[in-house]
């Protein structure tokens, strides 16, 4: 028998550290029911800070004045940090010193789709970015990233040397902040449910349960008055 099937169009940011815990607590519950659904996964853009010029800027610096103080930068990073620690992610604020702008990272995620490597690069880049302390700013980082998760290199050099991609992750972006989007990550399931936040594993199974229900097959059936009998 054919299991249903559950598409999940996950609107997220690299740099976002509770787009990566969801990322594995949705892992977790795709694999808790993942014999009773096939899944079918994609990532689109979102980026947190789109004025980020494309040298970046120092990352604790720019978190400790988006956060208000070096306090605050410490209390919540320490925080996400335990979270991860949990989902068995390592968030490595010390290591890392860019905070890149993402729009080619976007740009680059959006190619991996069309290649069948996007689920791939999407968790290369964020673990570069918290755990490895890679500078995302640099095309070369990027290359070497995408490289790894099986795409072609020079093929991805003449990409980022170019434009391609960027009216698309611009476009995607407006559609989807038109949805009424304006945090992530983001959960839009089967077209029609949406889901914010980085949701327990327990959440996410027991959507799929109730999707699940409306996608199973119906028989014949009797009606009240015995109509259809």
């Amino acid at each position: 028998m054919t299991k249903p099937s559950i598409k999940i169009a996950v609107v997220s940011d690299i740099v976002c550290p509770w787009c990566y815990i969801g990322k594995r607590r949705l892992e977790q519950a795709i694999k808790t029911v993942g014999s009773e659904y096939e899944f079918e996964i994609a990532y689109y853009p979102f980026e947190l800070n789109p004025e980020m010029p494309t040298e970046g800027k120092n990352n604790k610096e720019y978190l400790v004045n988006k956060f208000g103080s070096l306090a605050d930068y410490q209390r919540l990073t320490g925080h996400v940090t335990k979270i991860a620690k949990a989902e068995g992610i390592i968030f490595d604020y010390d290591k890392q010193t860019v905070s890149p702008n993402t729009r080619n990272a976007h740009r680059l995620i959006m190619l991996a789709k069309d290649e069948g490597k996007q689920l791939e690069l999407v968790e290369a880049l964020f673990r570069a970015y918290f755990t490895e302390g890679i500078d995302l700013s640099k095309n070369e980082s990027l290359i070497q990233l995408a490289a790894n998760a099986g795409m072609d290199r020079q093929k991805v050099e003449l990409f980022l040397d170019s434009s391609t991609g960027a009216a698309e992750v611009a476009f995607a972006e407006q559609e989807l902040q038109g949805l009424g989007i304006r945090g992530v990550p983001f959960y839009i399931i089967n077209d029609k449910y949406g889901i914010s936040g980085a949701q327990s594993p327990e959440n996410f199974v027991k959507v799929f349960h109730n999707i699940g229900k409306e996608l199973m097959p119906q028989g014949e059936v009797c009606d009240a008055d015995l109509k259809n009998c």
